[in-house]
C-alpha cells in the first residue's frame, strides 16, 4: 500500500467517531503485544497549552541525552508530524509499516475510532525507537481518552476553560473532572493557572489518589522579566531548582505559564528515582531545561514569518503571525500578544470550524483587527466565510471595519499580501486547520492529509 492509501485508509476512521472508553483500546494493544508496558510516560491534559508544554518537555529531555518520544495532535500539514521521536518525524516508510502492522491488531468486528489507531501506532513507534520516555498529550478530555491507558512518571493539566462541552460537560467542574481523570496513584503531578472551580476538582481527585501536587503560584511560580521579539524571558523557582533568565522560543505572553509548567514536569522528573534505588532514574538538569525552551520549536502557535517570505511569490510587505487558537479562552490569550505588538494596521485572515463558539474565537482577535478577511480551509467542518460573516453580525452587529469574503484561504492570503504595508501586521487564525492550510501553501506543500 502507498503512503497516499494508508493516510487515506486511516482517516476513513474517522467516519465511526468518537468512541468514550478505553476497552476497545486495551484489547488492540493487548493485539499487539502491549507495547506500550514498561514505556515511562509524562501525560499532559487541558484546555490550551498541551501542545507548547509538550513540545518544551520533549526538547528538555532530548537535551538531557534521553530518547524522547511526542505524541500531539492534531497536525499542521503532514499526519507524519503527530507521532515524533527526538524531534523526527514519521518517515512516509514508517507510517506504511506502523500502519500494517495495527491494522492486523484490529477486530473487523469492532473497528477503531481514528484516534485509537494512531495511539497504537505511537506506541508501537515508541517501543520500537527504544525511547526512554514520551511525552503523550491527551486527545480529548483525559479520563475516557484513548493515551489513558498508561500509568504517568508525571501527569499535567495546563488550564481548564469550557470546550468540547457536547463530549466534556456544560461546566468547568465537569470540563475538569474528566481531565483529572490522569491523576494516577504513584503519579507526580503539576498543574497550570486554574481557575477555583477547576482547581477544587484537581484537589480532589488528587487526594483520592494519594498524589501530592504541585501548583503555578503554589509549588512553583515564574516571573516574566523581560522579552525578546514578543518571546517571554523568566525566572523560574521550583521546589528545588532557581533558573534564572530561561528563554522561550515561543512568542506570546501565556508561553511564560507554559514554559513554568514545563520546568516544573521536568523538576518533577528529576526526583523519579531509578529502579534500583541507586540514584535518579533520569539525569536531567537546569542547564537541559535551558537548553530545551531554547530551542523548542512548535509552529502555528504565535509563529512569526518574516516580511519578504511570504506568500509563495514573496511580495508580502508586512510581518505574518500564524496562530491556530480555536477557544474562547485560546484567542483572549492571543489577543493579548497581540495588543503589545507594534504595528499600523492589523490585517485579520480568519477561518474557523462551523461547530466552534465562532463569536467567542473571533472576539477577541477581532478587537485587535483593522482589515478582516473571512475564509475557509479545505475542511469539511470549515464554516463558509458568509456564516462566519452572520455569525459576527448577530453577536456584535457590522465587523465596523473593511471586511472581504474569500472562498479559499490562498486567496485571502494574496489580498492580505497586497494591501499590508511594511509597518502592518497580517494573522491568520482561527483554527489549527486554517494555519495548517496556510503553512502548506506558504511553503509550496500540497495539502494531502486532512485533519
Amino acid at each position: 500500500m502507498s503512503y497516499r492509501d494508508t493516510i487515506t485508509s486511516i482517516f476513513d476512521l474517522q467516519k465511526f467517531g468518537m468512541k468514550f472508553g478505553l476497552d476497545s483500546m486495551r484489547a488492540i494493544l493487548a493485539r499487539l503485544g502491549n507495547p506500550e508496558a514498561g514505556g515511562r510516560y509524562v501525560h499532559l491534559a487541558g484546555t490550551n497549552g498541551k501542545g507548547s508544554t509538550a513540545a518544551m518537555i520533549a526538547a528538555a529531555l532530548s537535551a538531557a541525552g534521553l530518547r524522547t518520544g511526542l505524541y500531539t495532535s492534531p497536525h499542521l500539514v503532514t499526519f507524519r508530524e503527530r507521532i515524533r521521536v527526538d524531534g523526527e518525524l514519521m518517515s512516509e516508510e514508517e507510517v506504511i509499516g506502523l500502519a500494517g502492522e495495527v491494522w492486523k491488531g484490529c477486530d473487523p468486528e469492532h473497528p477503531p475510532t481514528f484516534f485509537e489507531f494512531v495511539t497504537a501506532m505511537a506506541f508501537l513507534r515508541f517501543r520500537r525507537a527504544g525511547a526512554d520516555v514520551a511525552v503523550l498529550e491527551a486527545g480529548l478530555g483525559g479520563r475516557l481518552d484513548s493515551t489513558n491507558i498508561i500509568a504517568p512518571l508525571v501527569a499535567a493539566v495546563t488550564n481548564i476553560g469550557l470546550e468540547h462541552t457536547e463530549h466534556l460537560g456544560g461546566t468547568v467542574a465537569e470540563i475538569a473532572a474528566e481531565k483529572a481523570g490522569i491523576i494516577k496513584p504513584g503519579a507526580l503531578f503539576a498543574g497550570g493557572r486554574l481557575v477555583p472551580e477547576a482547581r477544587r476538582v484537581l484537589d480532589g481527585r488528587l487526594a483520592a489518589a494519594g498524589v501530592k501536587g504541585l501548583f503555578l503560584g503554589e509549588g512553583f511560580s515564574a516571573e516574566t522579566v523581560s522579552e525578546d521579539e514578543g518571546r517571554p524571558v523568566i525566572d523560574y523557582r521550583g521546589p528545588g531548582w532557581t533558573v534564572k533568565g530561561l528563554r522561550v522560543n515561543l512568542a506570546g505572553p501565556y508561553q511564560a505559564d507554559n514554559a513554568a509548567l514545563a520546568a516544573a514536569v521536568l523538576e518533577l522528573l528529576a526526583s523519579v528515582p531509578s529502579e534500583d534505588g541507586g540514584g535518579p532514574l533520569f539525569r536531567i538538569g537546569e542547564d537541559h531545561v535551558r537548553q530545551g525552551l531554547s530551542q523548542v520549536s512548535w509552529p502555528g502557535r504565535g509563529e512569526v514569518i518574516a516580511p519578504g517570505l511570504w506568500p509563495p511569490g514573496r511580495n508580502g510587505r508586512a510581518p505574518l503571525v500564524l496562530d491556530g487558537a480555536h477557544n474562547p479562552d485560546g484567542a483572549a490569550s492571543f489577543a493579548q500578544y497581540l495588543r503589545r505588538r507594534p504595528r499600523r494596521e492589523l490585517h485579520l485572515i480568519v477561518g474557523v470550524m462551523a461547530d466552534k463558539d465562532v463569536a467567542g474565537v473571533l472576539g477577541p482577535v477581532l478587537a485587535e483587527a483593522d482589515r478582516l478577511y473571512l475564509t475557509r480551509p479545505v475542511y469539511f467542518r470549515a464554516a463558509s466565510p458568509e456564516l462566519l460573516l452572520e455569525r459576527i453580525r448577530a453577536a456584535s452587529g457590522e465587523p465596523g471595519i473593511p471586511w472581504g469574503l474569500y472562498q479559499e484561504l490562498p486567496e485571502a492570503i494574496e489580498a492580505a499580501a497586497r494591501q499590508a504595508g511594511p509597518e502592518d501586521l497580517v494573522v491568520i487564525s482561527g483554527s489549527l486547520f486554517t494555519v495548517g492550510e496556510a503553512r502548506a501553501y506558504l511553503t509550496g506543500e500540497s495539502v494531502i492529509e486532512s485533519n
